[in-house]
């Protein structure tokens, strides 16, 4: 077609459509694009891929949830494409997690119909690494986030070795524009494992649903024997609940959650109370009915139910390792709200004794807010051409 047939119908674009433009010639001519391309005042069209969703209950479930939230509160658009949208199948050893099959098709039609100004990947499974895929061919930036000590997790259960799993996640984030990590402490260790410059994306709490109740401190609603020792979380082999579970504490042990080491504890340890799953209010009372929440994992990257538990005024116990030292690192106050030590049990005698107002008071140094906030800078913004518009197509020809 002539350029002169194809320059006459051009109406002047609009200021968005103009962006697209350019950025689309800047890619054909290979040059770098404008500085101030992609970066909008007006609300945004934020796609998140998750193979991490409900009804699995760990940390990056409700961060995701949280997170989405927030957002859409802030008046962004959010589609959020996560395995219930496919056609899955069980995770071998854990069938609470389920795998979406050759998502690649369907992710790319629904990343399409969401026209999105950013795609933030936040798992390695599957969905990721189709929208990866798709990001990839189409030549668009998108984000990533480090939730999930994945190489530990598949050495634990599998014994493949740690090179190899960190090897994967390696490649999986190299082409990130941004990988986001929840600590200062991750984030120098994965720079130095070859992850590049990760940026910080720490985590909120909803303080209005965690918060003390001081009548279930007066009697457990159970009507169990104190002091009450809880956990919360994944029921799995690199949770590292065994080593609460064994330690000579008076009182009573909670454990809830459930997955694939629920059964074998329930029956190994018959003295401790196992409340399957809980989610919302019930959940809550939970963290506001113990005495102190054992925290016995060392492979967690942050560990949200820790801010959940000290906003409803209960103490923590741990290790001093990533995750629970980060967290109770935030402000100098920490250790007023938990007690990190070699020893297990000295941690969580330790924690008995500490005030409960100091966890609630230490929980409110997190704002959801401003994780949101935080997110979106952290975002690969951009106006992206994912399909050609007409006047994509005709900018096209005239180029030539």
């Amino acid at each position: 077609m002539p350029h002169s047939t194809v320059l006459a119908p051009l109406a002047p674009l609009a200021p968005r459509k103009k962006r697209r433009v350019a950025r689309l010639l800047s890619r054909l001519r290979g040059k770098p694009l404008p500085t101030d391309v992609g970066r909008f005042s007006e609300p945004l069209r934020i796609v998140i891929v998750s193979d991490a969703a409900p009804p699995q209950v760990n940390g990056v479930v409700r961060t995701l949830q949280q997170l989405t939230q927030h957002l859409k509160g802030m008046g962004h658009e959010v589609t959020f494409i996560t395995p219930d949208m496919f056609t899955t199948v069980p995770l071998p050893t854990y069938r609470e997690i389920r795998l979406a099959l050759f998502p690649g098709a369907k992710i790319a039609r629904i990343i399409r119909a969401a026209n999105p100004n950013a795609i933030h990947i936040a798992t390695e499974g599957p969905l990721g690494l189709a929208a990866r895929r798709f990001c990839l061919r189409k030549g668009i930036p998108f984000s990533t986030s480090f939730h999930t000590r994945f190489a530990e997790y598949l050495n634990a259960r599998t014994g493949i070795p740690l090179s190899w799993g960190y090897a994967f996640l390696r490649r999986f984030h190299a082409k990130s524009a941004s990988l986001m990590v929840a600590t200062p402490s991750l984030q120098t260790e994965l720079r130095t494992r070859g992850f590049g410059e990760p940026v910080i994306w720490s985590r909120g709490v909803d303080v209005e649903r965690y918060k003390p109740r001081p009548d279930l401190q007066d009697r457990h609603p159970d009507g169990l024997a104190r002091p009450v020792w809880l956990n919360v979380g994944r029921v799995a082999v690199e949770k590292n609940i065994e080593a609460f579970l064994e330690l000579d504490l008076p009182g009573t042990k909670v454990i809830v959650g459930e997955g694939p080491r629920l059964e074998h504890l329930k029956k190994r340890y018959p003295e401790a109370h196992f409340t399957g799953p809980l989610f919302g209010e019930e959940l809550a009372a939970a963290y506001a009915a113990a005495d102190v929440f054992v925290f016995p994992s060392k492979t967690d990257t942050f560990g949200l139910v820790l801010i959940e538990t000290m906003a409803a005024g209960t103490p923590v116990a741990g290790y001093p390792v990533q995750g629970p030292a980060d967290v109770l690192a935030f402000t100098p106050d920490g250790p007023k709200a938990g007690a990190l030590d070699e020893d297990l049990k000295t941690a969580c005698i330790k924690a008995l004794h500490l005030n409960r107002d100091d966890a609630r008071a230490y929980a409110m140094n997190f704002s959801w807010d401003a994780c949101a906030k935080q997110f979106i800078a952290n975002l690969a913004l951009e106006e992206m051409p994912v399909e050609e518009t007409v006047e994509e197509r005709a900018a096209i020809e005239v180029v030539g």
